[in-house]
């Protein structure tokens, strides 16, 4: 059963990272004149989408690492941050831009997060290349001539 929660973790955590790149092409478009539908699409995938899977991870963080709380925590930050992330949105009726540019900055943050619990699940699974020694019983690499 950890498997499961394990692959479902490592999915959703990668899945969140690649839709911060299509977030930021979303909010580039919209930015550059695509118009609202751009705005849109970037507001749908960051809230439903990202925050959700952010979510997700924290909650199967309990079944893939069992009584592992500090990477529970971590997961649990993961979500944390997202949210405050969501509430420096800028909006019209807000003027402090300054504050507000943290927006984008904590996405990057986010993003990054996200790719090291990624990492760690791909770890768990076993998904890495074997080391450069490889296992015991396999030949060892031959130098170049």
């Amino acid at each position: 059963m950890r498997r499961i929660f394990l692959w479902i973790n490592f999915v959703l955590a990668s899945l969140i990272v690649l839709l911060i790149f299509l977030q930021a092409y979303f909010i580039t478009a919209y930015i550059a004149g695509a118009g609202e539908g751009a705005l849109d699409a970037h507001g749908f995938t960051g809230f439903a989408l990202i925050h959700g899977a952010e979510l997700l991870v924290f909650l199967t963080a309990f079944g893939a690492w069992p009584r592992a709380w500090r990477w529970i925590g971590f997961t649990f930050f993961l979500f944390v941050l997202g949210t405050v992330q969501i509430f420096l949105t800028p909006v019209e009726e807000r003027t402090n831009g300054w504050l507000h540019g943290l927006h984008g900055l904590l996405a990057l943050v986010v993003m990054v997060i996200a790719a090291i619990i990624a990492h760690r699940g791909m770890r768990d699974l076993g998904l890495r290349r074997a080391s450069p020694g490889g296992d015991a019983g396999t030949a060892p690499p031959q130098p170049m001539p």
